[in-house]
């Protein structure tokens, strides 16, 4: 998926009340941009990060610039570029999907958008087909990973603690129980992963629904990206771990 306009380069001076942050641009000029990013951001809100922003410009919006990448500066990590966006992952999937680039959720005639399902919730994809169940697609953004402890090269979701995101797993789980597919989906927003695993030192409650899940039925798939100022794209699949891990 490439970026509608070119990305606009800046520094990170500091993130905070979740959803601000403040960026020098590159001729010195301090802007405050919207971070779209409801989370913790561990380990990704260091103030002198190289970061990039789009450019909303003549829209009708209180802050005209959006985060959307960074760049690592230290040890392994140095260079590592990662896509902070949380609405992003869900347009990475559908792209990837009509593309064929996920092969486990291939071939279906129909893909839709927000479906109402479960308890008050909107499913993020629907795949239909007149020759299989329907398969419920829930899409989850990653971009943790943590390079010291137990397990420094996997991806790890949530970065906080997600009681919503407890909740997409019972709705996904009712439509197995109801003769569905259900899919959970997690996209990597970079290419520095060699697996995924819930962090469960995180968020227990969270680590325990995704094992009860797919134990349940539910699929769990995950994929990385590979990152750049010009666009994202949907990679590799990444093997699952979903284990109890070792304390970090």
């Amino acid at each position: 998926m490439q970026f509608d306009a070119p990305l606009v380069p800046g520094r990170l001076i500091r993130r905070y009340k979740r959803f601000l942050a403040d960026v020098a641009l590159e001729d010195g000029t301090v802007v405050t941009v919207h971070c779209p990013n409801p989370g913790s951001m561990l380990r990704l809100d260091a103030p002198g990060l190289d970061v990039w922003l789009s450019d909303h410009a003549g829209k009708k919006r209180k802050l005209r610039y959006t985060l959307e990448l960074l760049r690592l500066t230290e040890g392994p990590e140095a260079g590592v570029m990662v896509g902070i966006n949380t609405g992003m992952p869900n347009r990475l999937a559908e792209e990837a999907i009509r593309t064929g680039g996920i092969a486990d959720l291939a071939g279906y005639a129909e893909l839709r958008r927000e479906v109402r399902y479960g308890r008050n919730s909107r499913v993020d994809l629907l795949l239909t087909d007149r020759d299989r169940p329907a398969c419920w697609v829930e899409v989850k953004n990653v971009h943790l990973r943590r390079p010291s402890g137990s397990w420094p090269t996997a991806a790890e979701f949530p970065d906080s603690v997600t009681t919503r995101g407890a909740k997409h797993l019972r709705d996904l789980t009712e439509q197995v129980a109801a003769g569905d597919r259900a899919v959970m989906l997690f996209i990597v927003q970079r290419a520095d992963c060699d697996r995924f695993r819930p962090a469960e030192d995180i968020d227990p409650a969270y680590a325990t629904g995704l094992r009860q899940a797919a134990a349940a039925g539910v699929e769990v798939l995950c994929y990385a990206c590979t990152v750049a100022c010009d666009g994202i794209e949907v990679d590799n699949p990444l093997p699952i771990d979903l284990g109890p891990s070792a304390p970090l």
